[in-house]
């Protein structure tokens, strides 16, 4: 990674400064600024579109499972998929918008500082270059779905939970004794054992605290 100036990348032997540019590769870089911003503009609507997608959903399913005791439980299982369906959504537009991102990172950090008479490595347009000519997000799969969890999904899921755990509780009579193991046919679905509901929804909220809590920290370019 090219380093600023100033920085254990320098090299003071073939640093650029503003002088070091051509009015056709600045207007080209300059241009090609604007656009990248425009990108992420555009795909930060869409990441927001997809969590107004969930909340919606989630919204609406819950009223209808809560708005009557013969609906089924089985409501907030299907708004839990519906919510990993937005969640995987929102996670590939998340890697998109940070292909935009890390190419402005890389102007910000490079290409504004020599053109305000800042000593830069030559290096880092072999990086842009390299960006450009085989586009690649800085994260991978996992790291983007445990973004988008720890921003925003894990407080949706949470909500779906409880509210399941609600529809649960509110579908038995009055003074209901809460006793196990078999409160655990309270999760019963058809010919499905609750044991085994409550397994799968344990298993899965365990899949999602992992991706949360194994997600990277830092931003790839800020390294190093």
């Amino acid at each position: 990674m090219p380093g600023s100036g100033g920085g254990p990348g320098a090299v003071a032997g073939s640093a650029l400064t503003e002088a070091s540019y051509s009015t056709n590769t600045a207007n080209a870089l300059i241009h090609l600024y604007r656009a990248e911003v425009g990108k992420m503009t555009a795909y930060r609507q869409r990441l927001d579109m997809t969590t107004n997608w969930s909340v919606v959903t989630t919204a609406g399913l819950s009223s209808f499972a809560l708005g009557d005791p013969n609906n089924s439980h089985a409501t907030f299982l299907f708004a839990m998929f519906m919510n990993y369906f937005f969640l995987r959504l929102e996670a590939r537009r998340f890697r998109s918008f940070e292909i935009a991102h890390h190419r402005v990172r890389i102007m910000e950090r490079f290409f504004y500082p020599a053109m305000l008479g800042d000593k830069v490595d030559t290096g880092w347009h072999q990086l842009l270059l390299a960006e450009l000519g085989k586009p690649r997000s800085p994260m991978t799969r996992a790291d983007a779905l445990g973004w988008r969890l720890n921003r925003n999904y894990l407080w949706i899921y949470t909500a779906v939970l409880f509210a399941w755990f609600a529809k649960l509780d509110l579908s038995q009579p009055k003074g209901w004794t809460l006793e196990f193991p078999e409160a655990l046919s309270l999760a019963d679905i058809g010919n499905f054992p609750g044991w085994l509901v409550f397994a799968g929804v344990t298993a899965f909220y365990t899949h999602l605290i992992v991706l949360a809590v194994r997600a990277a920290r830092t931003y790839p370019l800020e390294e190093g």
